[in-house]
C-alpha cells in the first residue's frame, strides 16, 4: 500500500499526469523517490513515439529536435526547469550561502536564470538536431538515469535547509532503502544502455556520474547542501550532458 501510495505521489508531484487521488500523510510516502524515476519511463516512451510520428509523416530533424526538447517539459509541467531558472539566479548571485538560498525562494526572476535557461533550450535542440537514430535510442533511457540518480542524491547528500522538497522527502524516505533501489534502477538503465550500445553507454554514464559530482561540490561549496530546487538544476543539466556526450561520441567514434 505505501508503495503504491509513493507511485502516485511521484506522479501528482513530478508530472502533470492525472492519478487518483493519494494519501500525503508523510509515514504513507516513503518509497516516493523509488518511483520517481518511472515518470522517466513515461518521458522516454512519449519521446520515442514522437519520433515514430516524425518519422511517418516526414517531419523535419529541426521540428523533431523541438518535440523532444519540450515532451519533458510539457510532461513535467516544468517544475525542474523552475529549479533550474532559480538555482542560476542563486548561484550567480555571488552572494554569502544564506542569501543565495533566500534567492532560490525568490518567486522574482532574475537575468542569470533567463540567460541560462534560454542557453540550455539552444544547446538541447542543437544536440538533438543533430543526432543519429542510434543515439536518440540511447538517450531515452537517459530520463530514467538522471532521475534515478536525482532521487539517490536527496537520499544520501545532505541538505542545505530543513524546509523544501528534498528536505521533507528526505525526512519520510526510508534513505538507506531508496538509495539502493535508486542504485539498482541506474544500474538496470545501464545495462539498457549496453545492449543498446555500449561505446554510447560509456559516454552517457560518466557524463551523468561527473554531473552528480559536480553537483555535490556545488551544492555544498555555494550552498551548503542540496535543495528541491538544485535537484531540478542536476536533473536539466545532467540530460543536456549526456545528450552532449553521446553527440561527442558520435563525433568522434561514428563519423
Amino acid at each position: 500500500m505505501k508503495l503504491w501510495n509513493s507511485l502516485k505521489i511521484a506522479f501528482a508531484m513530478y508530472s502533470k499526469i492525472p492519478v487518483c487521488k493519494a494519501d500525503w500523510e508523510k509515514e504513507k510516502m516513503p518509497y516516493v523517490l523509488c518511483c520517481f524515476p518511472l515518470v522517466g519511463v513515461v518521458i522516454g516512451l512519449l519521446v520515442y513515439a514522437w519520433y515514430l510520428l516524425a518519422g511517418r509523416f516526414a517531419i523535419g530533424d529541426l521540428m523533431r529536435a523541438a518535440g523532444a526538447v519540450m515532451i519533458p517539459v510539457f510532461v513535467t509541467g516544468g517544475i525542474h526547469l523552475d529549479g533550474f531558472l532559480d538555482t542560476m539566479d542563486a548561484w550567480h548571485s555571488y552572494q554569502p550561502k544564506e542569501e543565495k538560498l533566500r534567492i532560490l525562494s525568490d518567486p522574482h526572476t532574475g537575468a542569470f536564470a533567463v540567460i541560462g535557461t534560454v542557453g540550455l533550450f539552444i544547446c538541447n535542440l542543437g544536440i538533438w538536431s543533430d543526432l543519429s537514430q542510434e543515439s536518440v535510442a540511447c538517450l531515452l533511457p537517459g530520463f530514467v538515469l538522471s532521475r534515478a540518480l536525482s532521487g539517490f542524491s536527496v537520499a544520501v547528500f545532505p541538505c542545505a535547509k530543513n524546509t523544501g522538497l528534498a528536505s521533507m522527502f528526505q525526512s519520510v524516505a526510508h534513505r538507506k532503502t531508496v538509495a539502493v533501489v535508486c542504485v539498482m534502477e541506474a544500474v538496470a538503465v545501464t545495462g539498457v544502455l549496453v545492449f543498446l550500445s555500449p561505446l554510447r553507454c560509456i559516454c552517457m554514464v560518466l557524463a551523468a556520474v561527473g554531473t552528480l559530482l559536480f553537483y555535490r561540490q556545488l551544492a555544498r561549496k555555494q550552498f551548503g547542501g542540496i535543495t528541491g530546487d538544485l535537484a531540478g538544476w542536476f536533473l536539466q543539466t545532467c540530460e543536456c550532458v549526456m545528450a552532449f556526450a553521446v553527440w561527442l561520441g558520435d563525433t568522434v567514434w561514428f563519423s
